[in-house]
């Protein structure tokens, strides 16, 4: 029997805005994804802790109310979901481990309605405005892709997207794409031409990603501006949610400013031929990147 030469998977991606209201937030998405599902979506992706606002511009801890156990409510409402629409489901959640432990965490619920696996944020940022390691302990569960019945999925989550080992290390453990659910923004104060060199260093690293694996990535952001509870400036979210394939080729480029939902085409297999071209896993010196063990070089 001939080997097929294409592996088209459709891919679902929702990028929407978010209120105070987590209920209305939770019942958008849910729309959304059943209007990715009617466009055939086999795969949909959400953006990072896609139920509410982003809470972390500050140190608040009234926050922790917000977290959820996996499984939990949120997981049982999108395992029914998965299930009736017959699709994968990746959502990002705050997850409660226990009692003062948290995790930020990216679930994958299968066709059957069942959890795949999860991910939890490895890198965490604290930043003005993104200050995550008051709330989430960095992840425990390493870079393992997640088998699903449409494919090995290399979950990774929004900061973990500007570290090339992470990439590297899902891409040497057998993952297929590379899909990265995100909040990031721009201050609305920031200078014009700072807000370019961002989002377009944001784009750049990701494309690079999927170039220096042979990978296919997927990048799922959020939209519109979110207000800063202590009064400051808050976060303009920039969108621009894509799709590239293992060469780094744009497949899909969301708007700045709007709320989409969009279905697009992968082929998963054409990272057999890439690497075939490109053979980057081949050619690793791995006898000489002992010195990456270490934090710096002195």
């Amino acid at each position: 029997m001939q080997n097929p030469t294409t592996k088209i998977l459709q891919l679902g991606l929702v990028q929407q805005s978010c209120g105070a209201d987590v209920a209305a937030n939770f019942a958008k998405t849910i729309a959304q994804i059943r209007i990715a599902a009617q466009q055939g979506a086999e795969l949909v992706v959400l953006q990072e802790l896609h139920r509410g606002l982003y809470f972390c511009q500050q140190e608040i801890a009234t926050n922790f109310d917000l977290a959820e156990t996996i499984p939990g409510p949120s997981t049982q409402v999108l395992g029914a979901l998965a299930q009736e629409l017959n699709i994968v489901i990746v959502a990002s959640l705050f997850e409660k481990r226990a009692v003062g432990l948290h995790h930020n965490t990216a679930v994958v619920i299968e066709r059957d309605g069942s959890i795949a696996g999860k991910y939890r944020k490895m890198h965490i940022p604290d930043d003005p405005g993104y200050y995550e390691k008051f709330y989430f302990t960095p992840g425990d569960l390493g870079f393992q892709p997640i088998p699903t019945s449409v494919g090995k999925l290399g979950i990774l989550v929004c900061w973990d997207q500007w570290f090339p080992e992470a990439a590297r290390l899902m891409a040497m453990a057998g993952a297929e794409l590379l899909i990265y659910p995100t909040a990031i923004g721009w201050s609305p104060e920031e200078d014009a031409h700072e807000k370019v060199r961002q989002r377009d260093a944001w784009i750049t690293v990701q494309r690079a990603h999927a170039i220096a694996n042979g990978l296919p990535v997927v990048s799922v952001n959020r939209v519109g501006h979110e207000p800063d509870p202590a009064g400051g400036a808050g976060l303009l979210f920039w969108g621009s949610s894509f799709v590239t394939g293992p060469q780094g080729e744009f497949l899909f480029n969301a708007t700045v400013d709007q709320e989409e939902t969009k279905v697009v085409a992968i082929d998963l297999l054409r990272s057999e031929q890439v690497r075939r071209m490109w053979p980057y896993l081949r050619d690793r010196r791995i006898d000489h990147y002992s010195e990456l063990l270490k934090i710096y070089r002195d």
